[in-house]
């Protein structure tokens, strides 16, 4: 945990902003109402997570962390732009950009325009990176 920001960390001394957070509220000043409710139907989906999820409103994204952030959100005027954490790599037509940075930890860019898209499948994406954030790969 940093001293100054409490944020935590799933390893010692890992480099970070280190600024206060913000409210959820002020990520959604200039978004269409459709976009906040995109996102909460997402985060509705780990509602009853074990561990519970902290959602970290931080200035330049909002993250969703367990033992370590695990996806990560951008509100933006008319869609929520994101990304997922997972322990594989695959294609898939919603994926706007996929990245590895290491064989079981790999960035899985989307994009959401409606709450509709938070569907059956992203849910299922969302708790496999929620497993990962919880390292729960690992063993």
């Amino acid at each position: 945990m940093c001293p100054s920001c409490e944020r935590t960390f799933a390893n010692r001394n890992q480099p970070h902003s280190c600024v206060r957070l913000r409210s959820l509220d002020e990520h959604f000043l200039t978004s269409a109402p459709h976009v906040r409710e995109t996102f909460d139907r997402v985060l509705g989906l780990l509602a009853e997570a074990d561990p519970p999820v902290s959602v970290l409103p931080e200035k330049s994204r909002i993250a969703f962390h367990v033992r370590m952030s695990f996806a990560a959100f951008v509100p933006r005027k008319s869609w929520l732009d994101g990304h997922l954490i997972l322990a594989r790599s695959f294609a898939h037509s919603r994926w706007t950009r996929v990245e590895e940075f290491s064989p079981r930890n790999v960035l899985h860019a989307f994009r959401l325009r409606t709450p509709d898209e938070v569907d059956a499948t992203f849910a299922r994406w969302l708790l496999e990176a929620y497993e990962v954030g919880c390292q729960r790969h690992l063993t």
